[in-house]
């Protein structure tokens, strides 16, 4: 396990529920606005609104974007949803998208939508499991979400569920049997999930880690998996303030704004050097190349990215994996703070806002 400088206790996925709108040029306004059934003092409040527009927000795109999507480089804007997007969940060859008014939409290879009360997702290539109104659903992927839920489970009066995946009595996966039982005594403030492991946080900073362990990613110093959530002994005594799970490694941040890291690094996931990428740079490069301090924008609006960057995932418009942070500079070069990132199998999403 390796600690990496300092970072904001946000830079690791923290998500808090907001509305997003379209990001249009800067300058643009609204003309010629037209209110036939609006009192003249009303319509001309309205005309000063619309043209003095506050800050913006979008979401952009780069990296792999689906089969049914064409494949280019850079980031672009996520076409918007009447609404707003609230949230975003990408999968392999799908994302989910739930907007300001409870409406789910799934756009990629696989498409689809339900018409509202939809709360949080969590996708998968077999299943979309959903909290939708007073009910966990999971629907067959091949179904569209057409024809009900393969599977249901109701909430009962004073039971709440969220953020995904925790529930009533444990966590839910997108895959069967979608519901999984946690022990009583364990309290949960936040679960997430990687490919084969999953990590806790508790109410008093601690971390717990389970499933498979073979790259490193459960961080108890071995390679062996674990069936029931296990204290991280490592970090015990350093309270943590969040969490996250990548494909088979783990992160998190500590009250202090320090960076821990822990897994498989063969293309710079931890952003530590990688020996496979190593072996790929010329040689005068790997000699004086040192690896940077990693910081990801100590709440500045600054995003820097690192690992695996075949499809362009990295926003660094090339196909290279990179095991040293690099600032992304597509937002600070047209004006833009970063102020959410999630990150899919082969790419990455990203709501910014106008400075």
């Amino acid at each position: 396990m390796q600690r990496l400088g300092s970072a904001s206790p946000t830079s690791v996925g923290v998500w808090e529920p907001r509305l997003s709108f379209p990001i249009w040029p800067r300058g643009r306004g609204v003309a010629h606005v037209m209110c036939p059934e609006v009192p003249p003092a009303r319509c001309d409040w309205l005309r000063r609104r619309m043209a003095e527009p506050g800050p913006q927000r979008g979401w952009f795109v780069f990296g792999f974007r689906g089969f049914a999507e064409p494949r280019g480089g850079g980031a672009r804007r996520v076409e918007p949803e009447p609404g707003g997007i609230r949230l975003v969940r990408p999968a392999w060859s799908y994302t989910g998208l739930v907007t300001g008014r409870g409406r789910l939409a799934l756009r990629g290879w696989l498409a689809g939508a339900l018409p509202g009360h939809c709360q949080d997702l969590l996708p998968s290539e077999s299943h979309v499991l959903l909290l939708r109104g007073a009910a966990l659903e999971a629907w067959a992927r091949g179904t569209g979400l057409c024809g009900g839920p393969a599977w249901r489970r109701r909430l009962h009066p004073g039971e709440a569920a969220g953020p995904l995946p925790l529930a009533p009595g444990g966590y839910v996966t997108p895959r069967p049997p979608f519901l999984c039982p946690l022990p009583p005594a364990l309290q949960a403030r936040k679960l997430v999930l990687g490919h084969e492991h999953a990590a806790l946080l508790g109410p008093a900073g601690t971390v717990y880690t389970w499933g498979c362990g073979r790259h490193g990613q459960l961080g108890h110093g071995g390679l062996e998996p674990v069936s029931e959530p296990r204290l991280v002994e490592a970090l015990h005594g350093v309270p943590m303030a969040d969490v996250a799970a990548g494909g088979w490694h783990s992160v998190s941040v500590s009250e202090g704004g320090d960076l821990y890291v822990w897994g498989w690094n063969e293309s710079g996931q931890l952003a530590l050097p990688s020996k496979a990428l190593a072996e790929k740079r010329p040689p005068a490069a790997a000699s004086v190349a040192q690896p940077e301090e990693p910081g990801c924008g100590a709440g500045t609006g600054e995003l820097y990215t690192w690992g695996w960057g075949k499809y362009g995932q990295l926003g660094h418009n090339e196909p290279a994996s990179s095991d040293q942070p690099r600032q992304v500079g597509y937002f600070p070069a047209n004006g833009l703070t970063v102020e959410d990132v999630v990150c899919g199998p082969w790419n990455t999403y990203v709501c910014a806002v106008e400075k």
